[in-house]
């Protein structure tokens, strides 16, 4: 984790040193074992360093080309080094001493902006190149690294990887964006550009920009590929396909020059990246893996699906690691709050942010710089139910019926009856509109009619509660339903609905929360599940492979044969870590919900009807277990209320040295139980 600025005075006024530095002060947070800036007449590009990568303690950027004079600065760790090093001219120079940077900036003289798709992990790069008088820039497929611009036509190009950083320059206005905010409090992520601030935009995840005197050009550098006609080959052929490419994403991400950590949850996902990065490291003879984990022991006395110890005590008896147990039921949802917000630049209204900003201060605690995160894997690697669907299109009606059987006894559950499996989940979805109607016609019956869009249920209550004047005026609940057409369009390839599942704008807004939650720390996160060349082999997968035998996500369990603990391979549960925030809130914060409520100055007014959070909190209050739409809703309403608040103190958008530091030792003062 380090952070980039790039100042491109568009009406070929000198950039500044002091300009610079200012901009580089403010992500101090971000990276200070080394700094640099390169500046020649309108273009200025500076960096700020976090060792973290072996090679990263060799690099000095930003960095010239010999050969093109061309000049980088990033922040990247790229995972392909030992494909691309070999296609690259660098003089038999020893591996470990070649730099990310430096197989970036060689690959963009050799290939030109072809180079972007060519890169496997996690970047932002801006590559100045002073022939063509040009600037080219990159962000990773997931957006895992963050890039942040403010463009003001024929004056300036900023780039930063905060959104703070920019407004140190003078003349770029911050100015509320109300559409953004409005998204937020009705739990809306659709958008992957759009920020806070009306002036600042974020580049997408997988795509590119350029940008000259002519103003700047953007596009998806890649695609995934459709799968080709399918082979006919063996399960095995798949299960050690499958673990070669989820063992490789895994260890490609232990390339780090301090302790490595993983976050352990007991489930598969991340259970599965402790034991195989264990295994590596062991194998290495390298220290070992430092394993962090939230427990709550006083909530699980109230429901016990919290409580994942068993599975996590199954997987540390299983391999070699240091694990820590981090009793997250001691914290309240607002855990340094300010501090978290001010990392953010957004309200933040995660449930479970908490819980990582406890395991992120515990793995500084214990020298972690790279710490793995098994986040959403089963988006990467479904569940399979789509295979219904196949094996009715297909007309493979006994196997259909032989899974739907399978789901039923092996993984019991409400909805897995042999109506909703067969009928709902396949034959219903393979049979075409057309003849549903013909049918409706035959008997008699009226057309189906047209279906009314409805928001999903999870955001009706925030909906519902929004300032009249503010839903009339940004029409929220339109603009969610023409988001959701732009990103995830009906009657695309089953490819691209699989990627647009993954690149959807949710997964970019946890994923700039956490990244940035962690550079509190010091702490750069991972995520093997995100890696491009499992997405690539998990999106051409014949459907059968991932639904099996009555098994969602077969593959993927049968692929852990001897890496995962049994019980924890073939488990059918999964916890409700959903309970921390709707007790926790109640128990540790119920005094600033008050508060934020009772506050007759509030600015919070200005987005919601203040007597609708009134009205939640007294029904949370009574029942705060099963209202989980009302905690939520009063969760991201406090979030928002700080965040408005912080806004108008606008020394929190200056120095590094103006962030917050003092709630910092709110955690650090905690009772941190490691057990």
């Amino acid at each position: 984790m380090s952070a980039i600025t790039v100042i491109y005075n568009l009406d070929n006024r000198p950039v500044e040193g002091g300009e610079m530095q200012v901009v580089l002060d403010s992500l101090k947070h971000r990276g200070d074992d080394d700094q640099g800036m390169w500046i020649d007449g309108n273009i200025g590009l500076g960096h700020r360093m976090r060792w973290t990568t072996p090679e990263s303690l060799h690099e000095t950027l930003p960095m010239k080309s010999a050969e093109s004079s061309s000049v980088i600065t990033c922040d990247a760790r790229i995972d392909n080094r030992d494909e691309l090093i070999p296609q690259l001219d660098f003089s038999g120079r020893p591996i470990e001493k070649i730099t990310d940077a430096e197989i970036i900036l060689k690959a963009y003289d050799k290939w030109g902006n072809d180079c972007i798709e060519k890169f496997i992990g996690d970047f932002v790069f801006a590559i100045w190149n002073p022939n063509e008088q040009k600037l080219v820039c990159a962000r990773d497929s997931m957006g895992v690294k963050h890039f942040y611009y403010y463009y003001k036509p024929g004056e300036i190009f900023v780039i930063a990887s905060e959104a703070k950083a920019l407004f140190c320059l003078p003349g770029i206005p911050k100015v509320l964006n109300e559409t953004n905010i409005g998204d937020i409090l009705i739990l809306n992520y659709q958008d992957k550009e759009n920020t806070p601030f009306r002036n600042v935009k974020r580049l997408p995840a997988n795509y590119a920009l350029e940008i000259d005197e002519n103003g700047p050009k953007i596009w998806q550098y890649w695609h995934p590929k459709p799968p080709g006609r399918f082979r006919i080959r063996s399960n095995k052929y798949y299960e050690e396909k499958f673990k070669a490419l989820f063992s490789e994403a895994v260890t490609c991400r232990l390339r780090s020059a301090y302790a490595v950590g993983s976050m352990l949850s007991g489930g598969l996902d991340s259970s599965s990246i402790s034991c195989v990065a264990s295994r590596y490291l062991s194998e290495k003879s390298e220290a070992r893996l430092e394993t962090f984990s939230a427990i709550f022991p006083a909530i699980a006395k109230i429901d016990s699906r919290i409580d994942e110890r068993e599975f996590i005590n199954s997987v540390v008896n299983h391999i070699e690691c240091n694990p820590n147990m981090i009793e997250a039921d001691a914290f309240s949802p607002f855990l340094d709050m300010d501090l978290l917000q001010w990392h953010a630049d957004h309200p933040v209204g995660v449930p479970n942010v908490f819980m990582d900003w406890a395991l992120f201060k515990a793995a500084k605690d214990k020298g972690v710089r790279s710490l793995l995160s098994g986040f959403d894997g089963d988006s990467t690697v479904s569940h399979g139910y789509e295979g219904l669907y196949y094996l009715a299109r297909q007309g493979r009606w006994i196997r259909l019926l032989k899974d739907a059987m399978g789901l039923r006894k092996n993984m019991p559950r409400k909805s897995h009856t042999l109506r909703r499996l067969v009928w709902k989940e396949g034959l219903s979805n393979a049979i075409p509109e057309a003849v549903f109607q013909l049918f409706r016609i035959i008997r008699r019956r009226p057309r189906k009619p047209v279906k009314v869009l409805k928001l999903p249920g999870s955001m009706r209550q925030n909906h519902k509660s929004i300032n009249s004047d503010l839903a009339e005026r940004l029409n929220l609940d339109v603009r969610y339903f023409e988001l959701l057409k732009q990103y995830h369009p009906t009657g695309v390839s089953d490819t691209e609905a699989y990627w647009n599942s993954l690149s959807n704008g949710l997964f970019a807004f946890a994923l700039e929360t956490f990244e940035k939650a962690s550079a509190t720390f010091e702490i750069e996160p991972s995520y093997p599940f995100f890696d491009r060349r499992l997405i690539e082999f998990c999106i051409s997968l014949p459907a059968g492979q991932k639904l099996y035998k009555g098994w969602t996500r077969s593959i993927f369990r049968r692929a852990m044969t001897g890496i995962l603990p049994t019980d924890v391979q073939w488990r059918v549960d999964k916890s409700n870590i959903g309970l921390s925030f709707q007790v926790n809130m109640l128990k540790h914060g119920r005094d600033l919900v008050e508060e934020t409520i009772s506050t007759p100055a509030n600015r919070l007014k200005d987005f919601i009807k203040t007597e609708d959070l009134t009205a939640a909190f007294r029904r949370y209050s009574e029942q705060p277990l099963s209202c989980q739409a009302e905690a939520m809703f009063i969760l991201s309403s406090v979030y928002l209320s700080n965040w408005l608040h912080s806004q108008e103190n606008t020394e929190s958008f200056g120095s590094g040295e103006n962030a917050p530091r003092g709630h910092i030792s709110s955690l650090s003062n905690t009772d941190l139980v490691l057990t």
